[in-house]
């Protein structure tokens, strides 16, 4: 299969409600057996509040594809700090499978090399088997570490680093 072509942008705060709406769509694909709808409602308003401080924070990258119908949603977003850690990546649900996770990871990790980070890091849900492939295949590892998520009902997340300089 030929790697898609990825074409990615920095969002700003206008991209909030389509980052917000691809996060949402994402987790609720991925995740419905860690947050059962029906005892954990999707936090919207937390999570708006959350992409815009991200977004004004200066110590973080988000990038952004668009989608090619116009619509003015996103199939991919990835961000990265400047603390060499990869903070978030997704892509739509209905886009799954096309190697757009791969290209947004291998450009975060570009872009973190590039700012001289010899290793990156992220957090995972323990139980995101999807992500986790992804990651593994990747060259990233377990760390051995773990923490409860922020967000009922607290789910362990899992840590994970990649060499860089390999």
């Amino acid at each position: 299969m030929t790697p898609p072509t990825l074409v990615l942008r920095r969002a700003s705060p206008a991209d909030v409600g389509a980052l917000l709406a691809l996060e949402r769509d994402a987790s609720l694909a991925a995740l419905g057996h860690v947050f059962p709808a029906d005892r954990f409602p999707y936090p919207e308003a937390d999570v708006l509040a959350r992409w815009h401080l991200v977004l004004a924070d200066p110590d973080t990258v988000v990038e952004v594809a668009d989608a090619a119908d116009g619509s003015g949603g996103l199939v991919c977003m990835v961000a990265h700090d400047a603390h060499g850690t990869v903070r978030q990546l997704a892509v739509t649900p209905g886009r799954w499978g096309e190697g757009l996770g791969s290209a947004a990871l291998r450009h975060a990790e570009a872009a973190l090399a590039a700012a001289g980070h010899r290793e990156a890091r992220l957090w995972v849900l323990a139980e995101n088997r999807r992500a986790r492939s992804l990651y593994e295949r990747h060259g990233w590892r377990p760390t051995g570490e773990s923490q409860p998520a922020p967000w009922p009902p607290y789910p362990t997340e899992a840590g994970y680093a990649r060499r860089l300089d390999a």
